[in-house]
């Protein structure tokens, strides 16, 4: 292996450059991951848009690879060898706070680089903070003592496995948050890529129906959670969503909506607590940034006994379930995995997920060594 990296660096908004970078020296408590599949999210979209808040950075948060370099106590720690193909969580967690004792590392201070700005994320790291390969648009990524990892399970393809953080979220959301299981009527408003893992794991669990709205630039999407089993899927642009929810559920209502959507304002809330049954059902609501909801029906939500909760990332145990979920082969993920694309075109990547490059992108994955 040579002593350098080629990166995907964005410099700016919505501008990347391709660097060749310096390997660093690994101490004994360390480890390399040479990536095969950087995931493209949702949230590196908006992200790539925004003006950087330190130095350049690495982008790149749903990484799989094999381990190139694996460093003594790192492989004693860890129990991992060179050449085991892994999944690599975002998260750099401390280890020592009191989230991180319950097992809830995605709320660990040490990694939250929204309010802090010397935390450490997997795709959000300036590359000020040394040695800097902190993301998965690059060849090699390096990893610390604190880096969670995920042994991919056999059969399972790097590709498909790089759906792994959707598919953690979907489990996340829709069974640990939401409560889904045998018998449960949901309702997973956009067939984004969150949407259709929530679909998945509902699917798994067990649910009994399952609805899934969208619009109109979503009907390919739609067509897809066919095909991952929903019972029903709605244009909210052409179809009246609560009609087609009392018609599914016999006039009930559902027991859990999961919010999908983005940038979609207020609207999906306040169908989602017109569709729940009279009284108990749980809400899940995943969005970003500032949007105010003025009116917001609090009434109406104590009077059914909403229970409201966000959907803020994923546990290792929904990681674990993740990838047991989609090493199953119940799913078509090929109908998921739309488009690959090499590290020189990681700017097209971004903005195909954002629905600017490439028509019809779902999951889209970076593959650094194309």
């Amino acid at each position: 292996m040579s002593g350098k990296t080629l990166a995907a660096i964005k410099v700016g908004p919505s501008t990347t450059e391709l660097r060749e970078l310096e390997l660093p020296p690994l101490p004994p408590d360390a480890a390399l991951l040479k990536v095969e599949v950087a995931g493209v999210c949702g949230t590196d979209v908006s992200q790539y848009r925004l003006p950087l808040r330190g130095g350049p950075l690495i982008m790149g948060h749903e990484n799989v690879g094999y381990l190139a370099r694996v460093g003594r106590e790192f492989a004693a720690r860890k129990g991992f060898k060179e050449g085991d193909l892994v999944f690599l969580e975002h998260y750099l967690p401390c280890g020592s706070c009191d989230w991180c004792h319950r097992g809830e590392y995605r709320h660990c201070p040490a990694t939250d680089w929204f309010y802090d700005p010397k935390a450490i994320r997997y795709g959000y790291t300036s590359m000020d903070t040394a040695p800097g390969l902190w993301g998965g648009f690059s060849h090699y990524v390096y990893l610390p003592s604190n880096a969670v990892l995920h042994r991919v399970p056999e059969g399972l393809t790097p590709e498909q496995a790089g759906v792994a953080t959707p598919m953690s979220n979907g489990i996340q959301w829709a069974l640990i948050d939401g409560g889904v299981g045998y018998a449960s009527t949901v309702l997973i408003q956009g067939p984004g890529q969150q949407g259709l893992c929530c679909l998945m794991a509902s699917k798994q669990a067990g649910a009994a129906k399952i609805i899934v709205t969208g619009t109109s630039r979503d009907s390919r999407r739609l067509e897809v959670a066919k095909a991952f089993g929903a019972d029903a899927v709605v244009d909210v642009q052409k179809d009246d969503a609560l009609a087609v929810v009392r018609e599914v559920t016999g006039g009930r209502g559902v027991d859990v909506v999961i919010d999908c959507t983005a940038g979609a304002g207020s609207a999906p809330t306040l169908l989602g607590i017109e569709t729940t049954k009279p009284r108990g059902a749980t809400m899940v609501i995943q969005g970003e940034g500032n949007q105010e909801f003025p009116n917001f029906p609090i009434g109406r939500v104590t009077r059914k006994g909403l229970t409201l909760k966000s959907a803020r990332g994923h546990s290792y145990r929904a990681v674990e379930l993740a990838l047991h979920a989609l090493a199953s082969g119940r799913f078509p993920l090929e109908l998921m995995t739309t488009h690959r694309f090499g590290l020189s075109q990681v700017d097209d990547a971004i903005k195909s997920v954002g629905g600017q490059g490439a028509p019809g992108a779902i999951h889209v994955s970076v593959m650094p060594w194309e």
